[in-house]
């Protein structure tokens, strides 16, 4: 089925017929986290399976009972500085020592003074460096192989497509190495820290906002690609045919999102990813949101559960809140999509085929996209997507940046 030394870490969304159904493929673990937390993590709270201390513990149990190994993700960019407080060293410490007591195997990690904490005091906890943290360049990653780091996630933003900086990567470092298979983010985003932070506090059970956010950079990020259609092209994922050249260079080590997907979706992505082959709609493996589905029955407990967070009348004008639910809801973000799917990359077309190996021999981390046209050329071959559902998702993106930017969301 794959490649004996292929190893994969899986979002978890807490259903145990999710865990029964990857034991036979090369999962070694599944990451996630509770809802929130005193240090957070990468995504929102609202975003996250509604699950408790006693019902992780038991999912735990359950995972390693059946050979795999649990990730509890510590991963916020910014702790607001408490960790440097005597209260936010008390809560630190309690909650290292109640994922430790639970059977995790391993927790990753953003902020080095908590790796540096749990190398002392829970030793036996295995420590992957996030995404978060940035690892891009190898002296990046040598200082975090020096503090103790057993994994690396590199940067993929920066790293999936830049053959020069994962060669150097793997010869300069001897811990495992990662890489975020597939992800839909823009290359070298100019959102990415201002977007790390605002899902490390908006998943803090300390936070003021108590989980309530509106997402900026999501809503940008999603509206540029449908004004701006290459950029899907662009973006760092890495194609299941792909993954051998990876391999190829020394690494093995690959992660999969997202973990507030169905069952079906992410056994799809597992299955591609350890078979090495897609034959379907890319955005299938790729895209957290937007995914069709013929029957497209809503989760009304989920949705309500997670609009919850957005009930918020001290905080935000909740009649201009109606607008950001319909674009949610006509982009599928809050529940499937009828029909044939919106946007499609086909991921069999001739294009595809050769497309990273070009990627890599053109070094894009070093050149000007506007002068090059490459993607631009496949985009137009691969990339088709439904021009109703266009236009009316950028006229709702245009009434909700006017509301963002002008103030009348709060107001």
């Amino acid at each position: 089925m794959s490649e004996s030394n292929l190893k994969l870490s899986v979002a978890c969304n807490f259903d145990l017929k999710f865990v029964d159904q990857i034991k036979n493929f090369p999962v070694t673990e599944i990451y996630g986290k509770l809802p929130s937390d005193f240090i957070g993590g990468g995504r929102s709270t609202y975003m996250i399976s509604p699950i408790g201390t006693k019902k992780l513990t038991s999912y735990v149990k359950y995972c390693r009972d059946r050979g795999i190994a649990f990730n509890y993700l510590l991963n916020a960019s910014c702790l607001d500085n408490l960790e440097t407080t005597r209260e936010g060293q008390k809560k630190i410490r309690a909650l290292l020592a109640w994922v430790n007591s639970i059977g995790a195997s391993a927790v990753t990690i953003s902020n080095p003074f908590i790796l540096r904490i749990i190398k002392k005091h829970y030793p036996k906890l295995r420590c992957r460096v996030s995404v978060f943290a940035g690892v891009d360049h190898l002296q990046k990653a040598r200082y975090w192989q020096d503090l103790g780091a057993d994994c690396i996630c590199l940067d993929s933003l920066t790293v999936n497509r830049d053959q020069e900086a994962l060669c150097s990567l793997r010869a300069g470092v001897s811990c495992d190495l990662e890489l975020l298979a597939n992800g839909n983010c823009f290359q070298s985003c100019s959102l990415s820290p201002t977007h790390m932070n605002l899902l490390s506090h908006s998943s803090q059970s300390t936070h003021k906002n108590h989980g309530m956010v509106i997402d900026h950079c999501l809503l940008e990020c999603s509206k540029r690609k449908l004004l701006n259609p290459v950029h899907y092209i662009r973006s760092d994922w890495i194609r299941p045919e792909d993954i051998k050249i990876y391999q190829q260079l020394g690494y093995h080590h690959f992660k999969i999102v997202e973990r507030d997907l169905p069952t079906p979706i992410m056994i799809k992505r597992v299955t591609a990813y350890s078979e090495g082959k897609y034959e379907g709609n890319l955005i299938d493996l790729i895209q957290p949101y937007g995914h069709a589905d013929n029957s497209n029955r809503y989760d009304w407990k989920r949705v309500l559960l997670s609009l919850r967070y957005f009930f918020a009348p001290l905080k935000v004008n909740l009649s201009k809140m109606l607008v950001l639910k319909k674009l949610a809801a006509r982009r599928g973000m809050l529940h499937a999509l009828s029909g044939a799917p919106p946007i499609v990359i086909d991921n069999q077309h001739p294009c595809l085929q050769n497309f990273l190996s070009t990627i890599l021999e053109k070094r894009c981390r070093y050149r000007d996209c506007t002068q090059c046209g490459y993607c631009d050329a496949v985009a137009a071959e691969v990339l088709k997507i439904e021009k109703s559902y266009s236009q009316e998702s950028l006229q709702l993106h245009a009434q909700i940046d006017e509301l963002l930017v002008s103030g009348k969301m709060w107001l």
